[in-house]
């Protein structure tokens, strides 16, 4: 072999080196999930821990609070509330008695602070502090002729305005929303099962959106795809309509509106899960392990899971530096996701 030959013949084959080491770094780096500007990279081990020593069942729903920290409730009775940081390392757990922990929603008082739970086993809702110190209870709200026997109130969600009123989703229940004072006396009850888009079948989730001058409650109205935002005193606004998409409750940060997708209506049977973000203008722009959303004459078209990477996704919180926690429902077990926006 002359020289020309050797340094063609080694170019070549070093040329082919890099060439296959680059589409070997490019095939095993993450994939990205979402899309125009809210995308992410998957963690799917960040919250794993012992089973054995702190195990979940279904992981329902996750808060930050003033500390930084991640909070989960799951309705496993070892530890209803187990308390990572960021990183995903176990900082603490308390809670034996939440057989039917549901929701979990937070109160930042600038002191202190506070929890509000749902179990939908004991038909009662919580309000406590950070480390599980129990203030009152809200009982079966009996004055209300849908609630004399305690199996019809099944809440599920609640929120919480700066002056400490809150209000109760009944999701599972007789499908009020229900508003009460901050030391839990009823003020107004709304909405209810029915036909008419002021009622609600299925009213998993609600939250106060502060994103407009004027504050709102927005409620989950999962069985017919949709949100329907609702102003404080009960009064229909909006439908947010979401084809293709049984939404969990609408969490606000920032000008977005997240929310988990449990399944698709046509899909029920099968593990269809996704992960929804909305705009300031209520239009979808993402979806994470979902389909690109398109919009047609102004209408969304129906929204799938395009991607096997959730079960049953039931709840996301999103951090303080944007990144998405995805706690997760009869899906095997699995400790929360984490999603870093790239």
């Amino acid at each position: 072999m002359n020289r020309k030959e050797f340094v063609t013949k080694t170019l070549t084959g070093t040329a082919g080196f890099f060439i296959a080491k680059d589409l070997f770094s490019k095939s095993h780096k993450d994939p990205i999930y979402g899309h125009n500007e809210k995308q992410y990279r998957l963690n799917n081990k960040w919250g794993n821990l012992n089973p054995e020593k702190t195990p979940v069942n279904d992981c329902h729903e996750m808060v930050q609070d003033s500390k930084g920290r991640i909070l989960l409730l799951t309705n496993e009775t070892k530890n209803n509330i187990i308390i990572y940081n960021k990183s995903g390392k176990l900082i603490d757990t308390w809670g034996k008695e939440f057989p039917g922990a549901h929701g979990l929603t937070i109160q930042k008082t600038g002191k202190e602070d506070l929890l509000f739970i749902t179990d939908t086993n004991r038909h009662q809702v919580y309000k406590t502090t950070i480390d599980g110190k129990l203030l009152f209870t809200i009982d079966p709200p009996t004055e209300i002729s849908a609630y004399q026997k305690k199996e019809a109130f099944v809440p599920t969600e609640t929120t919480v305005l700066d002056n400490g009123e809150f209000y109760i989703a009944d999701g599972y229940g007789a499908q009020y929303v229900l508003h009460y004072s901050a030391d839990g006396k009823l003020i107004n009850y709304f909405a209810g099962r029915g036909e008419g888009d002021e009622h609600l079948d299925n009213a998993h989730g609600i939250c106060l959106d502060t994103r407009q001058s004027t504050p709102t409650l927005i409620v989950t109205d999962r069985s017919r795809n949709a949100f329907k935002r609702f102003s404080l005193d009960g009064k229909l606004l909006e439908v947010i309509h979401l084809p293709g998409a049984c939404v969990c409750r609408p969490v606000i940060k920032g000008d977005y509106l997240y929310a988990a997708v449990l399944r698709s209506p046509d899909l029920n049977t099968e593990a269809s899960g996704f992960v929804t973000i909305l705009n300031k203008e209520n239009k979808v722009v993402s979806n994470l392990g979902g389909s690109k959303p398109l919009y047609e004459n102004g209408k969304l078209k129906p929204l799938s899971q395009t991607d096997k990477i959730f079960t049953h996704p039931h709840d996301v919180c999103v951090d303080d530096e944007g990144s998405i926690y995805v706690a997760q429902w009869a899906s095997g077990k699995v400790y929360p996701y984490k999603f870093t926006q790239v």
